[in-house]
C-alpha cells in the first residue's frame, strides 16, 4: 500500500503548491497527486496555477516522493503530443519519479480554448486516441497518426526517459477500467467500488490502482466542515454536473444547496483520526492499492503533522476487511 497527499491547486497559490509537495516528503507520504485545472471549481478557492509548471518546480525541489497529475485530459485543452512531451520531461526531471493521471475533463477547464465541448460517448473515444498518440510517440522516432478525432503529423518526442511513466487512466465505469488495461499502465479513480478494480484486471491490468479518500481534518469539527463547505461542496454536485458546468459561478450556484449534513456524509471530518483511517477502508476493501489522502480541512500544516506523527502509517497498515 502506497499513501499520497491530493494538493488542490484550485485552493493554493504557486508558490504555497510547491512547498506544500516539499512538507508532504518530509512528512513521509510516497506520493503528491495535483489536479490540472485551468479555473478553480468555486470562486472562493481563489487560485489555478499551471500544474506543468509546478511539476517542474517540485521535481526540483525534492528526492524521493512520487508526483502524479490527477488527473489531466490530454485531448481538448492540450493536444497529447504536448501532453506526451511534458510528461516525458516531468519523469526525466524527477528521475522516474511521476505518474501521468489522465481523464476525459470538465468542461470547466477545456471550454476555454473555444473548441467546444463534446458529447461525453465522443470524449471517451478521444480519449482513447490520445492514449495511442500518447503511447506511439513513447515509443520514439518520428510518428504520424490519422484518428476520427485527432491527429497527428510527423512529431517526436526528442527526449524520453530511461522509463516511461505510469499512465493512469480515470475510471468511473466499466468500459474505462477496460481502456486503462488495454492502452494504460494504471488506473484512477475517486469512488470505493470493486467493480472498476475488478473490470480492469478483467481485462488484464496488473498494474497501480490509484483512488481519491475525501477527508478534511481540523482541531474541531466544525472547523472542519465550515472550510470544506466553503470551497470543497462542489464535489457533491456529482460527476455529470462536474464534467458540465462551464465556470466557477456556475459550481457556486450548482453547490448553494449543501449542508454541512451533506458535508458530514462525504467526508470524514474533524481531528479524530479513528474517523479518516475509517473512511480509507473501503477504498483498500475495494481493491486500490495507492490511497490519496484529500484534505478539504482549513490547516494543511496541522493535516501534514498529524499524517508525520500517525495517520500516514494507519493508513499504510490497513489491509482488506474480508
Amino acid at each position: 500500500m502506497q499513501v499520497g497527499y491530493k494538493i488542490a491547486t484550485e485552493a493554493f497559490g504557486p508558490e504555497q503548491v510547491v512547498e506544500q509537495a516539499v512538507a508532504a516528503e518530509k512528512a513521509g507520504f510516497d506520493f503528491v497527486e495535483l489536479s490540472d485545472h485551468y479555473h478553480p471549481w468555486l470562486e472562493s478557492q481563489g487560485h489555478s496555477a499551471f500544474t506543468w509548471s509546478l511539476l517542474g518546480a517540485m521535481a526540483a525541489r525534492t528526492e524521493r516522493i512520487g508526483l502524479a497529475t490527477g488527473v489531466t485530459c490530454p485531448m481538448i485543452r492540450y493536444h497529447p503530443a504536448v501532453i506526451a512531451q511534458a510528461a516525458a520531461t516531468v519523469q526525466i526531471l524527477s528521475r522516474n519519479r511521476f505518474t501521468l493521471g489522465i481523464g476525459s475533463g470538465e468542461r470547466l477547464n477545456e471550454h476555454v480554448v473555444g473548441g467546444g465541448w463534446p458529447a461525453v460517448r465522443i470524449r471517451h473515444h478521444m480519449l482513447r486516441e490520445a492514449l495511442e498518440i500518447i503511447n506511439l510517440l513513447w515509443q520514439g522516432g518520428y510518428q504520424s497518426y490519422e484518428g476520427e478525432y485527432l491527429t497527428l503529423e510527423d512529431a517526436r518526442v526528442w527526449d524520453l526517459p530511461d522509463q516511461l511513466p505510469v499512465i493512469a487512466v480515470a475510471s468511473g465505469g466499466p468500459g474505462a477500467s477496460k481502456l486503462a488495461a488495454e492502452h494504460a499502465s494504471g488506473l484512477f479513480a475517486t469512488e470505493p467500488k470493486a467493480e472498476l478494480v475488478e473490470a480492469y484486471a478483467e481485462h488484464g491490468g496488473t498494474g497501480p490502482r490509484y483512488a481519491e479518500v475525501p477527508m478534511a481534518w481540523a482541531e474541531t469539527e466544525d472547523a472542519a466542515v465550515s472550510e470544506a463547505l466553503e470551497k470543497s461542496r462542489w464535489a457533491l454536485t456529482g460527476w455529470p454536473v462536474m464534467s458540465e458546468l462551464p465556470n466557477p459561478v456556475n459550481f457556486d450556484a450548482a453547490s448553494a444547496t449543501v449542508t454541512p449534513d451533506d458535508i458530514r456524509g462525504q467526508f470524514s471530518v474533524g481531528p479524530d483520526l479513528d474517523a479518516h483511517v475509517q473512511q480509507a477502508q473501503p477504498y483498500v476493501d475495494a481493491g486500490f492499492d495507492h490511497l490519496v489522502l484529500q484534505n478539504a480541512g482549513p490547516d494543511p500544516d496541522g493535516f501534514l503533522a498529524v499524517c508525520t506523527t500517525e495517520l500516514i502509517e494507519r493508513v499504510r497498515a490497513l489491509t482488506p476487511s474480508s
